[in-house]
């Protein structure tokens, strides 16, 4: 396996031209190599890429790891770093790896979806946005063409005054989701609802939106509506960490009650 370290996301950029695997932190690909799951023979090494670490506002550079997002991050989104692995994972993941991996339990990615961020692709040929909804196209699949790469996450210039994250798994830390979910709510009473682990990618739960989104000042009754809409909508499956009733049981649940932390 050769690894080359550019200079430049051109250089970069060239390298997966040629039919390289990019390398960020290396905490996905890395298990995979070791377990001979994969055997890439070139390797781009990106961690000395200064421009991919760059955070302007709400540009976050994909080579931001969740230990800086965990201190920096908007409410939700530094949530969600402080459940990804151990702390020497935090100090080495990165945004865009956890992007590029796309896996249906990615911590990062229910927040994502939540504000409707967009993903930047970058190619010889210029640079791309490309919604979250359309970034993820199935299980560790993305819209990412091999001679591009993730370059930054741009969220929207203002994000929901409330908002909180939240995960299930069978420990406190070190634990990959069963389920996991972010819920906003606006000043207006607009709310979104952003779930990983229940379905092949990240998704939203439209449904419940609506409902709640035109509750000024939701009753019990709402929040117990807002739960059942949020189960019926997600698209779980049984696995060797869960089944589907219990994903769709935990997914109303846990939305239910990150919603009454944001009405607080």
């Amino acid at each position: 396996m050769e690894i080359v370290h550019p200079r430049s996301i051109e250089e970069a950029i060239a390298g997966l031209s040629d039919g390289a695997v990019p390398l960020a932190g290396g905490t996905d690909l890395m298990v995979e190599v070791n377990f001979g799951h994969v055997r890439p023979e070139n390797v781009v090494g990106l961690r000395r890429l200064e421009p991919l670490r760059e955070w302007d506002g709400s540009r976050i550079g994909a080579g931001v790891t969740w230990r800086r997002i965990e201190k920096e991050g908007p409410t939700a989104l530094a949530e969600a770093a402080r459940t990804v692995g151990s702390p020497q994972i935090r100090n080495a993941g990165t945004i865009g790896g956890n992007l590029g991996t796309a896996s249906p339990a990615g911590d990062g990615h229910p927040f994502l979806a939540a504000v409707d961020a967009s993903i930047e692709l970058t190619s010889a040929g210029g640079s791309r946005l490309v919604a979250w909804d359309e970034f993820f196209v199935g299980v560790k699949k993305t819209a990412r063409a091999p001679d591009e790469l993730i370059t930054a996450v741009e969220l929207p210039d203002e994000l929901p005054e409330r908002q909180a994250f939240g995960k299930i798994g069978i420990r406190n830390a070190m634990v990959i989701a069963t389920v996991c979910a972010v819920v906003t709510r606006s000043e207006d009473g607009r709310t979104t609802v952003g779930l990983g682990s229940v379905a092949p990618t990240p998704i939203r739960a439209p449904r419940a939106e609506t409902m709640i989104s035109s509750a000024a000042k939701p009753t019990d009754a709402d929040l117990a509506e807002f739960q059942r809409l949020v189960s019926e909508e997600v698209r779980p499956i049984t696995d060797h960490r869960s089944t589907e009733e219990y994903r769709r049981h935990g997914a109303g649940v846990l939305a239910r009650r990150l919603l009454e932390r944001c009405l607080r």
